[in-house]
């Protein structure tokens, strides 16, 4: 650190003693007795000044009172009279030029933002609590006629994903209703004894996506080799049963799918269509049951 730098800095220091020594010794002289204020002596110059010479009529200063004092005793007088004092008659303020005083600003200031904050809540909460569109997943889904849909499963290699609804759907073999009736639930066997079922996407191992294996015509999971056969049946993996599904209605040739209705997949060991895999395995690892 060079010298100058040094000497800028106590300069700065001392400069900085020398005010807050003036500021507390002035402090004190205005706690002393007797002491008047700037202000008090500026406004009584001001006062002087502007009298148009009847002096007599401007109530006595300290200093005047006490050069009265002085000068009554010095002539012997044991009584000072102070010149007397014009009373001045007092009119009510006007409301406009008042204004807004500090606490009124303050409450209205408070109410305002208090006003500002529920204005913009107010639109949010209500928007949280609208009911929701009765379409997507959560909801019922019309996913198509029944024949059409059948169509579409055959020309997509066994499986057709439906994406609004987070599900797979395959076709049932009703050879197989009789085994499906001792296993499943009556919402699930309305969509078998049509011939779809609709299963959920996600393993309920650890809830990864499930895709299907073109060439054995299983699901096979990719996180940890769970596999699945055609209508979600566990055939191998640590998955702690098949997979989950919806429930399903046919109205007329439509099919409907609550997505809203998630029904726990069959436990293990569960093999109602007796189906093998049809081919290589696309997902290695997983022990068939």
């Amino acid at each position: 650190m060079s010298l100058a730098i040094v000497a800028a800095i106590a300069v700065l220091v001392l400069g900085a003693a020398v005010a807050l020594f003036a500021v507390q010794r002035s402090r004190d002289t205005q706690r002393a007795v007797g002491f008047l204020a700037r202000e008090t002596r500026t406004r009584d110059r001001a006062a002087r000044a502007d009298t148009t010479g009847d002096e007599a009529a401007l109530p006595a200063t300290g200093k005047e009172l006490e050069l009265a004092t002085a000068e009554a005793r010095r002539g012997g007088s044991d009584l000072v009279k102070a010149p007397p004092a014009t009373a001045v008659e007092w009119t009510p303020p006007d409301a406009e030029a008042m204004g807004v005083n500090r606490r009124q600003f303050m409450n209205r200031g408070i109410v305002a933002g208090f006003g500002l904050g529920i204005g913009g809540f107010a639109p949010a909460a209500l928007a949280f609590l609208w009911p929701q569109g009765t379409s997507g997943f959560g909801s019922k889904i019309s996913v198509g006629k029944v024949s059409e849909i059948k169509n579409q499963i055959e020309q997509n290699g066994g499986f057709l994903y439906y994406p609004e609804g987070r599900l797979w759907i395959t076709e049932y073999p009703s050879a197989s209703l009789d085994n499906a009736r001792k296993v499943y639930s009556e919402s699930e066997l309305a969509g078998m004894e049509a011939g779809l079922v609709a299963l959920y996407q996600k393993c309920p191992h650890l809830g990864c996506r499930v895709p299907e294996c073109a060439t054995s015509q299983w699901f096979e999971c990719p996180c940890h080799g769970s596999q699945y056969n055609r209508v979600g049946e566990k055939k191998g993996g640590p998955a702690p049963r098949g997979l989950d599904r919806f429930a399903m209605a046919i109205e007329g040739d439509a099919f409907t799918v609550d997505t809203g209705l998630i029904i726990q997949g069959p436990p293990i060991g569960t093999n109602t269509t007796g189906q093998e895999a049809e081919g290589p395995n696309c997902i290695s690892g997983g022990e068939a049951e």
